[in-house]
């Protein structure tokens, strides 16, 4: 008996079940990595009291109208469900998520990427995912464009004076700042990371400090004990 009649038919072999996070190339650069990175940690901050959404980054979704996991997938590098259970996941499966489909996604533009991003993949958060609003951002040129839903059409979101644009998914700016991408309130304040909140707090309690240091000189100057007011 040869070899290949030793073999079970292809239809006969179970693979076993991955562990799947993401089905999309690799990260083309650091600063992809860092902007993703980035944007989850300031939204997370942001939306900590939340428990009604999901963010993630380079992860992928799965869209398969037949429930297949081998067809139809996607991994946005950066996108956020709203209207749905805050939790970790390995993937976003649509049709274990009751159907949703991102509400807002980023794509980061690399040579490799860019013609994927700015058309197939538009084609399809357009006419497959219907998510409400697309960006893309490259972070090497800095090139930054949004788009809305709008009567099935992705149409271009015009920006602020200060080059940002609006997201009205999560009422918030988006927008260039140092050579990243970065998310402003409605009032034009910039969302913190948690390490730049936490050096923010050191001022403030430095200048507070200083402050206090000063009136107790003051008041030593003119004969008065500041430790026993």
């Amino acid at each position: 008996m040869s070899v290949a009649q030793d073999l079970p038919p292809a239809t006969d072999i179970i693979f076993p079940p991955g562990d799947i996070y993401s089905d999309e190339p690799p990260l083309e650069s650091d600063l992809h990595l860092r902007q993703i990175i980035l944007l989850l940690q300031c939204l997370e901050l942001w939306w900590q009291n939340r428990n009604d959404f999901y963010a993630a980054g380079n992860l992928t979704i799965y869209y398969s109208q037949r429930q297949l996991k081998s067809e139809e997938f996607r991994g946005p590098d950066f996108f956020v469900v709203q209207g749905c259970e805050k939790r970790p996941r390995k993937s976003w499966v649509i049709w274990q998520e009751d159907g949703k489909y991102p509400n807002i996604i980023v794509e980061l533009l690399s040579f490799s990427t860019k013609a994927t991003d700015k058309g197939l993949k538009k084609q399809i958060y357009q006419d497959t995912f219907r998510t409400p609003e697309y960006f893309w951002f490259d972070p090497d040129n800095l090139e930054f464009t949004g788009f809305k839903l709008v009567y099935a059409q992705y149409q271009p979101i015009e920006p602020n004076p200060q080059g940002w644009l609006w997201s009205q998914q999560l009422e918030l700016y988006l927008g260039v700042q140092n050579n990243q991408l970065r998310y402003f309130t409605p009032q034009g304040e910039l969302l913190l990371t948690p390490e730049e909140l936490a050096q923010q707090e050191k001022q403030r309690a430095d200048e507070e400090k200083q402050r206090a240091e000063r009136l107790a000189a003051k008041l030593r100057e003119l004969n008065i004990d500041p430790d026993v007011l």
